[in-house]
């Protein structure tokens, strides 16, 4: 008898065994979009992404130990200017470089909010490289052009009011330099 490769068993696996982490409207459509995620916040209460219909998002990994760590205040000066006029961030702790994200997600919570008074949406721990990726971070360099692996904490990508990967930029890109972008899509360009 010949043996039957893996491959579509591991692939039935992570689409079949990761259906509640999708909302599955941009599946009908056919093409996924972040609308379609549903994920787990700072305080383990599922959030269905699909919340942020019509925004522009700016998704970022982040970690409270890594010398990117004050992008916080930046991101958060962002969200300040940018939120009332349709911007969020979402933050995803990650702790896959360097180990510089060991905390619960109750420590990242507090490092948050008491060190860079953050107020925009916070998430649980998850993990953005290698074989254990969440799907949201497959979806995110998959539909970013930019194939490459997430090259460090902060790494970050805007998301259209589409719900479509706008661009993304490297960890070393400080959030105010990302004003243009975000205006841009901010008025419908």
């Amino acid at each position: 008898m010949k043996a039957r490769p893996l491959g579509w068993l591991f692939a039935a696996l992570l689409v079949g065994g990761n259906t509640a982490a999708f909302a599955g409207e941009g599946q009908k459509a056919g093409k996924q979009v972040l609308y379609d995620f549903k994920m787990k916040n700072i305080d383990g209460q599922e959030v269905g992404l699909d919340q942020y219909k019509g925004k522009v998002v700016l998704v970022v990994n982040v970690a409270s130990k890594c010398g990117l760590t004050p992008h916080y205040e930046g991101l958060q000066k962002l969200y300040e200017t940018y939120g009332p006029k349709g911007l969020v961030i979402l933050g995803f702790p990650a702790n896959e470089f360097g180990a510089q994200e060991p905390g619960t997600n109750a420590e990242i919570k507090t490092f948050c909010s008491t060190r860079y008074q953050v107020t925009f949406p916070m998430f649980s721990k998850i993990v953005v490289k290698g074989k254990e990726r969440h799907p949201l971070y497959t979806w995110l360099v998959q539909s970013s052009g930019n194939p490459a692996e997430i090259e460090w904490n902060f790494a970050k990508f805007l998301i259209g009011k589409n719900g479509q990967v706008a661009e993304r930029f490297n960890p070393q890109t400080t959030p105010d330099a990302l004003a243009p972008a975000i205006e841009k899509l901010l008025a419908g360009a």
